[in-house]
């Protein structure tokens, strides 16, 4: 696990997250699976990988809409988590962005806990149709949110999420999702299975001139004009010895 420590939404995010599967969209990638609670594979798979690849390309991301409830989600989280630290007696810190070992895979968990490797926190303020769909969750009537959940505790390396959903004028929710081993183990491997081929293509894109390397930053070389302090004392005291110029 590698974790990344830089603010979620800003330009230096979007670049760690461009090109890569990341756990919000997993299920793109594998479903939550049926009655056998095993995870399928998701109709939407050519088209994430086409957008992944679409990212490596252009050499940035391609998604920034943001909805109303997404402005107002970030608009009230901190009040989602100081809710959620009253009420659970703990303090809470925010995590940048998180991949796997290789870099390849990765998620962006909302909050890490003080003095707690075993679990994290997920801070909802959604639209309160979004709102409810958590409480149903919270009530056991809702795999919706299982992909990116278990996602999130495979790359992250975690037991449990805690999930708070907020929103003004209604109920508050917390639940705790716990870490599924045999779920993870299958959607791992057909995780791992996609990363794989994307990174084929993306070899062979690279090969056909269609994937360029970003440019590598100019390497400061020395100004023979510029004269340092240590110049200007060796040479006074050189040139001007009976002076009293002391060299450096």
């Amino acid at each position: 696990m590698k974790v990344y420590h830089c603010q979620q939404g800003t330009s230096e995010w979007l670049a760690l997250r461009a090109g890569i599967p990341t756990a919000s969209q997993f299920d793109s990638i594998v479903t939550p699976g049926g009655k056998a609670g095993k995870p399928g594979k998701s109709t939407s798979q050519e088209k994430y990988m086409a957008h992944l690849l679409a990212e490596r390309i252009l050499n940035r991301p391609i998604d920034g809409f943001k909805s109303k409830w997404m402005e107002l989600g970030n608009e009230y989280e901190d009040s989602a988590v100081a809710s959620y630290e009253f009420s659970r007696d703990c303090e809470t810190y925010r995590v940048g962005f998180v991949t796997t070992d290789d870099g390849l895979i990765g998620c962006s968990p909302d909050r890490f806990i003080v003095g707690c490797d075993e679990g994290m926190l997920e801070a909802k303020a959604p639209s309160p149709a979004v709102h409810v769909s958590y409480m149903m969750a919270a009530a056991g009537a809702s795999d919706e949110y299982k992909v990116q959940l278990m996602g999130q505790m495979w790359v992250c390396e975690r037991d449990w999420v805690d999930i708070i959903s907020y929103a003004p004028d209604m109920p508050e929710v917390i639940y705790r999702v716990n870490r599924d081993d045999i779920y993870i183990t299958e959607m791992a491997a057909m995780i791992r299975s996609f990363s794989n081929r994307l990174e084929d293509y993306a070899e062979d894109f690279k090969a056909k001139g269609y994937i360029k390397l970003p440019a590598a930053a100019p390497v400061p070389t020395a100004n023979p004009d510029f004269i340092t302090d240590e110049d200007v004392s060796v040479l006074m005291a050189d040139r001007f010895p009976d002076y009293g110029f002391d060299r450096l």
